[in-house]
């Protein structure tokens, strides 16, 4: 998004007036133009609506619930009452109901009827049949509405509809209504009115005493009045009248829609700066917004400051004062960017999210995820998130690339660091991008790496070490090419005070007794333990136990004309970084691993740098920000021990990426170890199906309802039958068939390993999220290309 330049307005009052006119009559000054608004202040007030896990949360629209389905046995119980009411209220106008006029009698006075008749004598009795025929036709009419579900019909047919089609059919429904209670005012009818107006008036002439209360004006209109209410407000009810005239109403008398009590003011008017006197404050920042001086990286890292600030009174007063000073560019990055040179993807830095494409609308995708954006965010990534496929100018492509641009802009809002691990052909963006830049073999590179990760104690370094040098081998235990380490680092570091470079630690692993004793001489009195220690590698230097030499071996990979400056064995033009600062300070760091006839050290400089990562995110003490690792290419670099630190990062606040083209790049005991420690998978099209089984072993089953249609062959015993049967079939070809449907709930793998070799289609990939806190989104089918 481009969020930087200005926003001007152009002058509609004209530049120059002729003076020899008259100037023109008075009129009221036209309203001023409101200010344009910035599109950083547009995308700070857009919705971000609750959504499930996963779903790309800017402006998300819930898709729509599917139509609800009135089932058959709705219909049913609609005609059938009202077929019986019919029944019944022809039969009562016909007098077959027996002993139903016993209320009747039993409520009305001895006087108006014949003993022992309901035979009126009067016009009393006649006007109580009148309104007992009324109560019995709406008690008909409750109950064949009640037991007919009629509201229900109505609401579930009016709810597709608009709400001026809803009032529309409703007036309808009601005109009908009304033609079957006064038809006299239609024409066209011929019908007898229904027992609703003659009853009403009855009753008040019954109430009255007296048949003159008909002739008196205000009574009869007053009584229609009441009459033609009662039976339109449930056809207003039903279609929302009342909603549709009153804007319409305010709009006639030149009111405008007062706002809904309790409506919130848009976030870039800083309403929670302003609940809390903090007026000056939020004025700086939403005149910054508006005039475009602020992006979104500006806006993500002050609410950061802010959500820190607002419960302390000390904080909110320094948080206030920053503001009035600095503005938008309070809290800026120490290297004072306030923004990529490039952007890849689509991303939400209010939430700290990153689009990775769109859920397919499919049968097994959840009607929650149909049609949705899927995104990354800083819950998932910290459980870490595996990426496998072909896909791309690496092995995970667009994935890997966007999750690291997500980290490497929320890193300019303070709450990331990022350590981006690759080669020069890696998605990460330019070196623009990043405040530390490694280029591992290349001299013109300005940083070097620390080879032992910033640690002083030996022990931490040597384990460091051997995890890079031996991690892969799997005849030498790192356990013990650890020990071997640190019986040289401690002695050495002793004495010269510092760890030794590469050349001098191959030689002290290749060095025999002589040289080491060498050593041992110049060590300190004091120091007993490390001569403990180095004694003890003195013995065992030669044996044919000795690890030393395979250490040696494999330290040479490192020991080449391409790394002779690298690694503390330069003359200081260049500056070591040690992985250690990523866990106290908001660094973008970029690893560049030479790739060009230098394989074997890449993966050993990446499994190198991924065991620095792991240890530094251990370092005690709180770390107010994220800290996350991408590494394109993990071939080679997972061990066991990183793949049990890995399950230890979602308390700690880190987490990583990683991307391999298969995994068989992995060692296999470490493939069922690799896949339960990451929270967050990602199959891409074109895995193979040794792939696929343990993604589908790690995504489990889940039950679902399967159809069996059975087709039996119909034998017949009747002779007419039987010929009937042979004469279809030899029209048609085929037997007499009965089919028998079964319905049956199994357990079925979520994604198995066929199809996720064959069913994915380019430029897709089956992709399941789990946050820190444990929600998770199932695997669902994404399109990255969305």
């Amino acid at each position: 998004m481009e969020t930087d330049g200005t926003y001007e307005s152009h002058d509609t009052r004209g530049a120059s007036i002729p003076r020899p006119t008259p100037p023109p009559p008075p009129r009221p000054p036209a309203p001023a133009a409101p200010p344009p608004r910035s599109a950083v202040a547009d995308w700070l007030d857009a919705p971000r609506p609750p959504a499930a896990t996963g779903i790309w949360r800017f402006r998300h629209v819930a898709p729509p619930q599917e139509a609800r389905r009135l089932p058959p046995v709705t219909l049913a119980g609609l005609v059938i009452p009202l077929a019986v009411g019919l029944v019944l209220w022809s039969i009562w106008r016909r007098g077959g109901i027996p002993y139903l006029w016993m209320p009747l009698t039993a409520l009305t006075p001895e006087d108006w009827w014949y003993a022992p008749t309901t035979t009126p004598r009067d016009w009393h009795g006649q006007a109580a049949h009148v309104v007992y025929s009324g109560v019995v036709f709406a008690v008909i009419v409750y109950t064949v509405g009640k037991l007919g579900s009629w509201g229900q019909v109505a609401r579930y047919l009016l709810e597709p509809h608009r709400p001026a089609v809803r009032a529309g059919l409703t007036a309808g429904a009601a005109l009908l209504t009304f033609m079957f209670v006064w038809p006299e005012a239609f024409p066209l009818v011929s019908w007898d009115p229904v027992p609703v107006v003659r009853p009403v008036l009855y009753l008040i002439a019954l109430l009255a005493g007296d048949r003159a209360v008909f002739t008196s004006p205000t009574v009869t209109y007053t009584s229609y009045t009441v009459i033609t209410i009662a039976l339109l407000w449930p056809f207003a009810r039903l279609g929302g009248w009342l909603d549709l005239l009153k804007p319409r109403l305010r709009a006639r008398r030149g009111e405008t829609a007062a706002p809904a009590p309790g409506t919130p003011a848009p976030p870039s008017a800083y309403p929670a700066l302003r609940d809390l006197g903090q007026g000056r404050a939020a004025d700086v920042l939403a005149a910054e917004l508006l005039a475009g001086r602020m992006n979104e990286v500006d806006c993500a890292r002050i609410q950061r400051h802010w959500e820190r600030s607002r419960d302390d009174a000390g904080r909110l007063a320094g948080f206030v004062d920053t503001v009035l000073r600095k503005g938008a560019t309070a809290w800026a990055h120490p290297s004072g960017d306030r923004d990529l040179p490039r952007r890849l993807a689509t991303h939400d830095l209010l939430l700290g999210q990153v689009r990775i494409g769109r859920a397919v609308t499919a049968e097994r995708t959840p009607a929650a995820y149909r049609g949705a954006g899927i995104a990354l965010g800083p819950a998932a990534l910290g459980t870490s998130l595996l990426v496998v496929g072909p896909a791309g100018p690496g092995p995970a492509g667009g994935l890997v690339g966007a999750a690291a641009e997500a980290l490497a802009l929320q890193a300019l809002t303070g709450s990331c660091a990022v350590v981006a691990v690759g080669g020069p052909t890696a998605p990460y963006g330019p070196d623009a991008a990043y405040d530390v830049v490694v280029r591992l073999g290349d001299p013109a590179s300005p940083y070097d790496l620390d080879l032992y990760g910033g640690l002083t104690e030996p022990d931490e370094a040597a384990a460091l070490l051997a995890e890079g040098l031996a991690g892969d081998v799997d005849s030498l235990d790192p356990r013990r090419a650890a020990t071997v380490l640190a019986q040289l680092l401690g002695p050495y570091r002793a004495v010269h005070g510092a760890f030794p470079p590469v050349p001098v630690l191959r030689e002290l692993l290749e060095a025999g007794p002589g040289p080491l004793t060498a050593l041992l001489d110049r060590l300190p009195g004091a120091a007993a333990s490390l001569r403990r220690e180095l004694e003890a590698r003195i013995r065992q230097a030669g044996t044919a136990a000795d690890p030393g030499p395979l250490l040696a071996d494999r330290l040479a990979l490192l020991d080449r004309p391409a790394f002779a400056d690298f690694f503390g064995a330069g003359t200081g033009a260049v500056r070591p970084f040690s992985l250690g600062s990523v866990a106290h300070h908001p660094l973008r760091v970029r690893v560049q691993l030479p790739e060009q006839g230098h394989e074997e050290a890449s993966r050993l400089l990446a499994r190198l740098v991924l065991a620095q990562f792991l240890a530094a995110t251990r370092a005690p003490g709180s770390r107010g920000h994220f800290a996350g690792l991408v590494l394109d290419d993990a071939t080679g670099a997972l061990t066991g021990g990183t793949v049990r630190a890995l399950q230890r990062l979602r308390a700690r606040e880190a987490g990583v990426v990683l991307g391999l083209r298969t995994l068989g790049d992995v060692p296999e005991p470490l493939h069922g170890p690799l896949l339960a420690a990451v929270g967050c998978r990602a199959a891409l099209s074109g895995v193979t199906t040794w792939d696929g089984r343990g993604f589908a072993e790690a995504w489990g089953t889940e039950w679902v309802e399967t159809e069996e249609v059975a087709h039996h062959t119909v034998f017949a015993n009747q002779p007419m039958t039987r010929a009937m049967h042979a004469l279809r079939k030899r029209i048609t070809g085929k037997a007499v068939t009965t089919d028998a449907v079964t319905l049956r709930r199994v357990e079925r793998e979520r994604w198995s390993a066929s199809e996720l070799a064959h069913a994915v289609p380019p430029g897709h990939a089956v992709v399941s999220l789990t946050t820190a806190d444990g929600a998770h989104m199932p695997p669902l089918l994404v399109d990255l290309r969305a």
